[in-house]
């Protein structure tokens, strides 16, 4: 497996573009974030988040207290700003639903490098607060790479937030709220299963991710994890 290493232009682009996709959240809205204590600073793990629109990964990324590498959807390189912000960080393009065994060894060697790791288990953008089902592919990286989660619940980064912020400008209403709350370390049991039933068990361990998420948020985020969520002790 090759190391993973940041190219330097990357590291330049990340020293402005967080401050600056910092500033203007702060602008546009009241951010609050929660639990950072619990984050394991310098250590592998990955971070998992709900995902409701475009605005939850540069909030995740930018409010984050140090600088994760991130997966996102290939499909969004090809919108104009979306696509030039996502090359300019260095975020890791993913073909949904497919099988890339490039991906996944760059996964393991960011994992490996001892970095953190962004990704959405729903594999896509919910459009509603609502969660959708997790794909597997979280339970596959978590199997392999056998570093703890971090369940990451995103609230208020709905469709409509550029707008309600536009209308706070207008003196119309407050600054729309953004909360980001961060969930304790958790570890996945492994899994011995075989064939169908391996498949199996790497769904359940990515519901069960989700469920941890679910524990971080209103009742009506929870979705399809509607009365599984797990609350943080």
């Amino acid at each position: 497996m090759k190391p993973y290493s940041i190219p330097f232009h990357t590291q330049v682009n990340r020293i402005f573009l967080r401050p600056i996709i910092r500033a203007l959240f702060h602008v546009l809205g009241k951010v609050k974030v929660s639990g950072a204590e619990n984050v394991p600073l310098g250590k592998p793990y990955v971070i998992a988040i709900n995902h409701i629109s475009i605005f939850d990964p540069p909030l995740s990324v930018c409010f984050w207290p140090e600088q994760p590498e991130v997966i996102g959807a290939s499909d969004v390189f090809t919108k104009k700003g979306q696509g030039q912000l996502l090359t300019m960080y260095g975020v890791i393009p993913v073909h949904r639903g497919d099988y890339d065994r490039v991906l996944l060894e760059k996964v393991f060697a960011i994992l490996k490098a001892g970095r953190p790791l962004l990704l959405a288990p729903e594999g896509g953008r919910s459009h509603e607060p609502a969660m959708r089902r997790a794909m597997p592919g979280i339970g596959y990286i978590i199997e392999h790479s056998h570093v703890p989660v971090l369940p990451v619940g995103l609230v208020g980064t709905t469709d409509d937030f550029w707008q309600r912020a536009k209308a706070r400008w207008q003196g119309l209403g407050e600054k729309p709220e953004l909360e980001m709350r961060i969930g304790k370390p958790i570890r996945i049991p492994p899994i011995t299963q075989k064939g169908v039933e391996k498949r199996e068990a790497r769904q359940h361990n990515a519901d069960l991710v989700m469920r941890y998420i679910a524990g971080l948020l209103p009742e009506e985020y929870h979705g399809v994890y509607a009365g599984q969520a797990i609350v943080p002790a």
